[in-house]
């Protein structure tokens, strides 16, 4: 078993996109070597411009806090609020902005970062 206490509140790094408050981190990792599972928090703040973001991996978000305005390359867009969940596919470039802020918990089934 592995705990983490109150791990909402950890530090997470930056994602170093210019314009865009956002930050990204891994919490947990799992022990599987072939089928690796990555389980942490995406923190976006209001910012001059939105998160474009292409996963080359399968995700999974919760909104723990906040919202979100998520656009994918259809047109297709949700207002995510809290208690909300997200599946994002492998290959999916989905747009993330926010009003104020917000809070994601995701799990990835890809390698740490």
């Amino acid at each position: 078993m592995k705990y983490i206490q109150q791990a909402v509140k950890d530090p997470q790094p930056s994602m170093g996109v210019d314009g865009v408050n956002a930050t990204f981190g891994d919490t947990v990792i799992s022990d599987s070597k072939d089928k690796t599972i990555c389980a942490g928090f995406f923190h976006l703040n209001k910012s001059d411009k939105p998160l474009v973001y292409t996963y080359d991996y399968e995700e999974m978000k919760y909104v723990a806090e906040g919202e979100f305005i998520i656009s994918d390359e259809s047109g297709k867009q949700v207002h995510a609020k809290v208690g909300d969940v997200l599946y994002f596919g492998n290959g999916e470039t989905i747009t993330f902005t926010t009003p104020t802020r917000g809070v994601g918990f995701f799990v990835g089934q890809r390698k740490p970062l």
